[in-house]
């Protein structure tokens, strides 16, 4: 598995792709850091980019790859390979390309400008490694879904639809099921559907770290009041670590079982 991940890796992070996408993070802080004094309202800033940005291009980017490299996959499990060794190797790689690209993007300026030195230095490792998580999570529901899916038009569309879904229409759905039960307590409803969703945890654990109740929204409001920061941020980071566990697992599954 090692060997795939080499591979892969490095195959990717000499992708012209890849460097678009680092490029995109470099300019994109560069420009937040300049047109903002205030290092809090950067890191915020920055936030909205990250939580946004990172599982739409992860998750398009991760099914493309699939599909394109669905081939060579198949050339290579005719010889004695374990598939699950050649499919965590090629989606660690794809992760880890995706997740270096992001971290140099977003590092470089940041540290250009004195995050080190910074009070919120802690707060800007949170954003790393929320980033990272979702780089790793989106590929791996990308990745389970094209697994799933021949068809690439069908495989690329509902892979659009789940990045859609979590980044659009959950939230919507959230509030209106709050409306419709408001005369029951809802706080515990909340909580349950933040934690199922990758990119609301994401948001959440940045917000508890920075301890801007204002800006959190009602569900990272009641997150924050119900678990308190100290035990709030650690099962935010423990949910979003099942979330690149459990669809990884699934997505081994698939392969096991899929007819290659």
């Amino acid at each position: 598995m090692r060997k795939f991940i080499k591979y892969s890796f490095s195959d990717l992070v000499r992708s012209y792709w890849t460097i678009i996408y680092f490029l995109f993070f470099a300019i994109i802080s560069s420009a937040i850091l300049y047109f903002s004094a205030d290092m809090t309202k950067s890191i915020v800033s920055i936030m909205n980019v990250v939580i946004v940005l990172i599982p739409l291009v992860s998750i398009i980017f991760s099914t493309i790859y699939y599909y394109n490299s669905r081939e060579f996959t198949e050339l290579l499990l005719a010889q004695p390979i374990k598939r699950s060794s050649l499919i965590l190797g090629q989606y660690t790689g794809l992760a880890l390309s995706l997740s270096l690209s992001f971290l140099a993007g977003v590092s470089i300026p940041f540290i250009a400008g004195g995050i080190l030195a910074s009070e919120h230095f802690l707060d800007f490792l949170l954003i790393l490694l929320a980033g990272t998580c979702l780089s790793f999570s989106m590929s791996a529901i990308a990745y389970m879904t094209a697994l799933r899916h021949e068809n690439k038009i069908l495989g690329f569309g509902i892979s659009l639809f789940i990045w859609f879904f979590l980044a659009v229409l959950y939230d919507g759905l959230i509030m209106l099921l709050l409306v419709l039960f408001r005369e029951y307590p809802t706080n515990s409803l909340a909580i349950v559907m933040t934690l199922l969703n990758p990119i609301d945890l994401s948001r959440v654990s940045i917000m508890l770290g920075l301890d801007i109740s204002a800006l959190m929204g009602y569900t990272g409001a009641v997150f924050l009041k119900f678990f308190g920061t100290m035990r709030g941020l650690p099962i935010s980071l423990l949910s979003m670590l099942l979330w690149i566990l459990v669809p990884a697992y699934f997505m081994v599954r698939i392969a096991n079982k899929k007819d290659f």
